[in-house]
Formats: structure tokens, C-alpha cells, sequence
């Protein structure tokens, strides 16, 4: 093979290849006390999730407040230190990138927080927080840093002169737009989403949500889409994976996923959206109890003491991911 046709090769590999892997990433928190503050307990917030996310690709990671979705947005970012696991962002290692490697890595992912008010500065202007991100990496001159903020301003639905003004002159929905652009600054190849629209009225929330589809068509963006609405959810994304108190139960493509759940959570979970057609029913699933605690998790399948056809089996025995059908993966026994 020439060498010419050796760095084609590479380079489609490098093309096919995920853009994000997560491996069996697991965060712990201590539950300290005592004199000398030591650890009596661990809240398993995340304890074994692995998945994949493609160039292009949004995966929507879904659960219930509590299941350990933003603990993983986080901990991938290293703004949560991770207990143990690995992360591959476009083929190098997170978790184990220098402070000097890890400033570069941060340029290709940026995050979009729920609050779009404690996300903001109040005392920096809104051209001073879009603007951070290319100060701190020390891109373009000042005038050009301006240039660029007037641009993401537009491009997010806002003007240019707005950039003088402070955080608290502007709306919920605002303030969500430019925590994007200020996402956007530095041309990332990929956006974790944590809860982008939970904060915002539902009249805001799709104007939000078309925003971000618009954005990835024209700058060719990845999204990690975190949300517990799953209606929201099956709108904008490709695949979908389950969470459950710190586990992935079930991933699928979302209108397969949605139209033909396999794992009971997962059932739970869409027929409580709403069905826009009054002439449609749809069982309603509801489930019994509260989300146990994350300490001391169920044995077996965390998700048996309110499954409603949990057996023995469910106690004794952990279900792992399986397949369950074409590109379906599902963790259980009776899926």
C-alpha cells in the first residue's frame, strides 16, 4: 500500500470511528462523617455506563431526576472527577489528558447548562461571557473576538448591540441563547445538552429546540442530549438511551425505541407523553413507589422493586445489556 493510500485509510477509519465512547464510567460520591470526616457511605450515582455517540449522531440519554444523567454530561467533561472508567473523545483519552492536552479537548466539546440563569455571570456583559472561551485559548485579536461575538449573537436569534447588556435584561429563553452561543464560540465538534429547555416555558421550549436542530445541520454538530421529558427527547434525537439509578437499561433508534419499548422502565416512561390525537389511547404504565436510593441500591435489577412483572430471578440476578433486536439493546430478563 502506498503511503497516500495508507493516510486514506486512516483517515476513513478515523471517519467512521465514534466521536464520543464512554466505558463503563462509574462516579461515586462519599457520604462523609464522624470526627475526621472519613467515608461511612457511597452514593453510586453512575455505577457502569457505557455508550457510544457518532459524528452527526444526537444520542438523547433520558431517566427520571435522580438516575445519574448530568452526573455523566459532567463527569465526561471532567467538571465532576470520575471514579473510575474511560472516555474517548474524537480517539483521545479524557481522564487521562494533561492539564495542557485537556484545554485543548475542551475546544471540540462545550456544555449548554439547564439554568440559563446561574449559568450566566451577572457581573459580565453578555459580549464578556460569549467572548470567554476565546480569551481563555487566545483566539482571534479583540477586534476580531467582537466580530465574532456580533455573529453568534445573530446566529442564535439575537442583535449584535445586545452584547453590551447584562444577563438579568434579558428573558429565560434569552439568556438559554446565549449560553448557546457562548457553547458555539469556539467551533466545538460536539455539545452536551443537560436540560436545555426544562427551565423554559413550553412556547420557548421548541423555538430552543429547532435552534439547536438548525445549528447542527449548519455547523455539523454532535449532540449529547440530556433530559427526563421524553416527549422532548424522541423529538430530537437519532437514538435514545434509557437511564436508570445510574445504569442504561435500554438503547435504541429513537421512533423504534419510542414506538416499541422493550425494557418496562422504558414503557413506563412513554405512556406518560401526552397523546395529541383524542381518539388514541394509550396504556398508561404507572409505576409504584419513589426512585430508590442511589446508597443502597436494589439487588439484582435495580428497577424490580417497581417493575410490574419482576420475578425471583430479578433479585438474585443482574440483567445485562443484550441485544433485542435490530441495533436494540436491552438490560432484561424478559425483554
Amino acid at each position: 500500500m502506498s503511503s497516500q493510500s495508507a493516510q486514506l485509510a486512516a483517515a476513513a477509519a478515523t471517519t467512521d470511528a465514534p466521536l464520543l465512547e464512554v466505558r463503563n464510567l462509574i462516579k461515586h460520591f462519599p457520604i462523609k462523617g464522624g470526627l475526621l470526616q472519613l467515608p461511612v457511605a457511597w452514593v453510586k450515582a453512575v455505577d457502569g455506563v457505557s455508550f457510544e455517540v457518532a459524528r452527526g449522531e444526537t444520542l438523547g440519554l433520558v431517566g427520571e431526576s435522580g438516575s445519574g444523567k448530568s452526573t455523566v454530561a459532567r463527569t465526561i467533561l471532567r467538571l465532576i472527577p470520575p471514579t473510575s472508567g474511560e472516555v474517548i473523545l474524537d480517539g483521545k483519552s479524557v481522564f487521562k489528558a494533561s492539564p495542557g492536552e485537556m484545554k485543548r479537548l475542551r475546544r471540540d466539546v462545550q456544555i449548554i447548562f439547564q439554568d440559563p440563569y446561574g449559568s450566566l455571570n451577572p457581573r459580565m456583559s453578555v459580549g464578556e461571557i460569549i467572548a470567554e472561551g476565546l480569551v481563555v485559548h487566545g483566539v482571534g485579536s479583540p477586534q476580531e473576538r467582537e466580530a465574532a461575538v456580533n455573529r453568534l449573537l445573530e446566529i442564535v436569534g439575537l442583535r449584535g448591540q445586545h452584547r453590551g447588556r447584562f444577563p438579568h435584561e434579558f428573558s429565560g429563553g434569552q439568556r438559554q441563547r446565549i449560553g448557546i452561543a457562548r457553547a458555539l464560540a469556539l467551533t466545538p465538534k460536539m455539545v452536551i445538552a443537560d436540560e436545555p429547555v426544562s427551565a423554559l416555558d413550553v412556547s420557548i421550549q421548541s423555538q430552543i429546540l429547532n435552534l439547536l436542530s438548525d445549528l447542527q445541520r449548519d455547523f455539523n454538530l454532535t449532540y449529547l442530549f440530556v433530559a427526563h421529558n421524553m416527549a422532548v427527547v424522541e423529538q430530537v434525537s437519532d437514538r435514545i438511551a434509557v437511564m436508570y439509578l445510574g445504569k442504561i437499561v435500554e438503547v435504541g433508534p429513537a421512533e423504534e425505541l419510542c414506538r416499541d419499548p422493550k425494557h418496562p422502565y422504558t414503557k413506563a416512561l412513554i405512556s406518560a407523553v401526552p397523546v395529541p390525537d383524542p381518539d388514541m389511547h394509550r396504556e398508561r404504565v404507572v409505576l409504584k413507589g419513589d426512585i430508590p436510593s442511589p446508597i443502597n441500591p436494589p439487588s439484582g435489577c435495580r428497577f424490580r422493586t417497581r417493575c410490574p412483572i419482576a420475578t425471583e430471578r430479578c433479585a438474585a440476578e443482574e440483567p445485562l445489556l443484550r441485544p433485542v433486536g435490530k441495533d436494540r439493546i436491552a438490560a432484561c430478563h424478559y425483554a
